[in-house]
């Protein structure tokens, strides 16, 4: 039988890289479900494409205008919108796959349903674990769901451990996350200040949103991944590392205790996590282009430590400050990153204040141990009022 997927965020780069995935397996993969936030166009021709069961958008209005285009296009897709809507496609009992690509916050109580409804969970969205943490791996357990990792960087570790889980404390040494050092690794820090949207969004070797470009940018997106390797592999963050790797070839690598290296090598084509994750335990085609050894060159390694990293990257550390920090206090600083991204690509403040935004709303923020989702989302809330409220002392 066909295995039937729900895209969750199938107008971004990762959906429609899944969705490409897809399309070269016919006889293997069905889309039951396409969601998108407010872009209607292109999730229309998806829909005309894939004919899923159903489409959701994120607001009431948007729903409306794709079921209108869709029924003036003969499409039979239903159409359904809000939060709750990506919840219930999430869990629906005819999915079988679910590949969560929202990005942010938004995504955490779809990845819930679908971890509680026991589904193949192919987590591209790092906000579920960083804003969830161990709620979101207890409903993954309870639920008897298969979570797998789609950001290169966590495929890579999950293909380079052991099969068995329980081993993994007592024979890793450490996991060692690569970094690209996206487009300003060689850049003066005293520079930054100067940066603009467009060059921030200007990635050297991955094609990504424009959120998760700025992310790389600032390398807060390795911050967020060390917290998601956290929840994912279980290994203290002590055993938690990352190199600069600028031809972003090898993905991530696992020391072991004999000191031997496991890593994982590839283009930097998210098709081929991607795949490795609809596939899996099997191998399928991917699409992507194959690396060429005899063409390949050189692969450097730059330590957090050289070049003045540690000056041009500090948001990199306030991942183990977080995880060292009272439970929930990842999720504030997942809010406050968002928050004051957005307010950086609208022009209202300057990329070296990013990190600003993100110290100010920590140290404004003691959140209680999350117990529910209800709550996972109140120190969400509040650590967004405190961002913004951080944002208005600051001068562009």
């Amino acid at each position: 039988m066909k295995q039937r997927v729900a895209v969750l965020g199938s107008t971004g780069s990762v959906g429609a890289n899944t969705l490409d995935v897809i399309a070269r397996h016919p006889a293997r993969f069905e889309v039951f479900a396409l969601s998108g936030a407010t872009r209607v166009a292109p999730l229309f021709a998806q829909c005309a494409q894939f004919r899923p069961r159903f489409a959701v958008m994120a607001s009431q209005s948007h729903g409306e205008e794709l079921a209108r285009q869709l029924e003036a296009g003969g499409i039979p897709t239903r159409v359904l919108a809000g939060d709750a809507a990506l919840a219930r496609v999430a869990a629906h009992e005819e999915v079988d796959t679910v590949m969560a690509a929202i990005v942010g916050a938004a995504g955490l109580a779809s990845c819930l349903a679908a971890a509680r409804a026991g589904k193949r969970l192919l987590l591209a969205n790092k906000e579920a674990l960083v804003v969830g943490g161990e709620l979101f791996m207890t409903a993954v357990k309870e639920g008897g769901a298969t979570l797998l990792p789609i950001d290169s960087e966590h495929s890579a570790v999950f293909q380079s451990l052991p099969e068995d889980p329980a081993s993994w404390a007592e024979r890793v040494e450490k996991i060692i996350l690569t970094a690209s050092g996206g487009p300003f690794r060689t850049r003066e820090p005293v520079t930054l200040r100067n940066v603009t949207p467009d060059e921030a969004c200007a990635h050297p070797n991955w094609v990504m949103g424009r959120k998760i470009s700025v992310d790389s940018a600032t390398m807060m997106n390795k911050a967020l991944e060390v917290i998601e390797a956290r929840y994912l592999f279980g290994l203290a963050p002590e055993c938690l590392e990352v190199v600069i790797h600028p031809q972003s070839v090898i993905h991530s690598m696992v020391q072991y205790r004999d000191t031997s290296v496991v890593a994982q090598l590839g283009t930097p084509d998210m098709r081929v996590p991607i795949a490795y994750g609809l596939g899996w335990p099997d191998r399928v085609t991917s699409g992507a282009q194959a690396l060429d050894f005899s063409r390949l060159g050189d692969l450097s390694f730059e330590s957090m430590d050289s070049r003045g990293h540690r000056e041009r990257f500090p948001g990199l550390q306030l991942a183990w400050q977080c995880l060292r920090a009272a439970p929930g206090t990842t999720a504030v600083l997942n809010a406050a990153n968002e928050v004051a991204v957005a307010a950086f690509l609208e022009g209202r403040i300057r990329f070296d204040q990013i990190h600003s935004v993100n110290l100010a709303t920590l140290e404004a923020i003691l959140p209680s141990k999350p117990g529910s989702l209800d709550d996972l989302l109140e120190i969400d809330a509040q650590s967004r009022v405190a961002a913004r409220q951080s944002l208005a002392r600051l001068s562009p």
